[in-house]
């Protein structure tokens, strides 16, 4: 099977709402400003403390300047009004964030994380408040990561390779274009063949251990998003090289039942893996990473994903992007953009429903709302928003300055 059913929860059936879902954009935007204090930031929901204590974050991906980035965003596409104004609090984020990880023992060449260190939190504060001194800081840390062992999103190269070509997208400016093609060429020369399985693949050096991850957070098709959107910056046989790498190496991995399909979560383990139906592992973030592709080699992979994440259902763990209902909707919303054919839409509109459902839920059952971007309801706001607009961008992978 490839899923598993008691992740997931049977689809409530409530037609679409635009105004309902507008009003709980405005609704999880209200709380949000309301909860905020620059002494105390956002609380901590207990399901990113796990197990930790519970105190705040500051990075892109569960903690403040990710929450910042979020009302930015939703005020950019005219969903809200915010109430304040945090571009003098995003300046204080960067201490606050490199004394996080210092205590979680993390080591220097992790401060270039662009979701989880310096990265980006300077590229929310160069958008809110442009300047010299911060992109040459920028640089500096793009340059000098292209050697991080992760070669994932999160912590390594393929991070900062995104946020490169966020910062050519925003200003134009050839250093940009130069750092991406330098990050670019590094990863090619870093890429392992795999005899038994006839692709290319990288390994992640994570938390201690060795990984050969596929997915859109730690994996493969993460590190795709970039060069897709980023092709243009490359030689035209350095693009054709690497379209080949990619359709190869996703079509080599794939898992079939029928017309539906999924990848494991990793290349290789020496474990059975649990199959698994989420942006960060599985088949919704393979559509969302590849929705782009110019080759429609994969199109029959990428509609039999989208078939699974409809047949597998809204996920138990709530609304949120990074392995919540929300993130899986977006898949719909890529699909729909990449066919033109509305049924995608009006799936992603009923998962949009049923999040806004889970979203009350954990709100009353915790006491609190989620105050994060990818593990939030903040971050729920945005797809709901994109739901309205019948916008396919997934948050800080595919727009970053709006």
């Amino acid at each position: 099977m490839l899923y598993d059913p008691e992740r997931h929860s049977p689809l409530q059936a409530s037609p679409w709402d635009a105004t309902k879902a507008a009003r709980t954009v405005a609704e999880i935007v209200r709380d949000t400003e309301a909860r905020f204090t620059p002494g105390r930031h956002w609380p901590l929901h207990p399901l990113d403390a796990e197990g930790r204590p519970p105190d705040p974050r500051f990075n892109i991906y569960f903690g403040a300047a990710g929450t910042v980035w979020a009302l930015q965003h939703l005020e950019s596409t005219g969903a809200v009004t915010l109430a304040r104004d945090y571009t003098d609090y995003v300046e204080t984020l960067l201490a606050l964030n490199r004394g996080v990880l210092e205590t979680d023992r993390c080591a220097e060449a992790d401060r270039a994380s662009y979701l989880m260190g310096d990265t980006g939190i300077l590229m929310l504060s160069y958008a809110l408040a442009p300047s010299e001194a911060t992109a040459s800081r920028l640089e500096a840390l793009i340059d000098g990561n292209l050697d991080h062992p992760a070669r994932e999103l999160m912590w390594g190269s393929p991070g900062t390779l995104l946020a490169a070509l966020f910062l050519y997208q925003q200003t134009g400016e050839s250093r940009w274009a130069a750092l991406f093609a330098k990050t670019a060429r590094k990863l090619w020369s870093q890429l392992l063949w795999s005899a038994e399985r006839g692709c290319r693949y990288w390994t992640q050096d994570l938390y201690g251990r060795e990984y050969t991850f596929l997915d859109a957070v730690h994996g493969f098709v993460a590190t795709a998003v970039p060069l897709i959107h980023g092709r243009h910056l490359l030689e035209p046989a350095e693009w054709e090289a690497w379209e080949q790498c990619i359709v190869t190496t996703i079509r080599a991995t794939a898992q079939r039942e029928g017309r539906q399909a999924n990848w494991p979560a990793m290349l290789e383990s020496r474990h059975v893996q649990s199959p698994l139906v989420q942006f960060c592992h599985g088949a919704p973030g393979f559509v969302i990473c590849l929705g782009d592709l110019p080759s429609r080699e994969l199109d029959d992979l990428l509609l039999g994903a989208g078939d699974l994440t409809w047949h597998a259902g809204p996920l138990a763990k709530g609304s949120n992007l990074c392995h919540g209902t929300g993130g899986n909707g977006y898949a719909f919303l890529k699909l729909f953009e990449r066919t033109g054919d509305e049924h995608w839409l009006a799936k992603a509109r009923a998962f949009a429903m049923h999040g806004i459902a889970q979203t009350e839920a954990h709100a009353r059952e915790h006491g609190q709302m989620r105050y994060s971007l990818w593990t939030g309801d903040p971050g729920f706001a945005i797809y709901l928003q994109d739901c309205i607009r019948g916008d396919a961008a997934f948050p800080t992978l595919d727009t970053f300055f709006g």
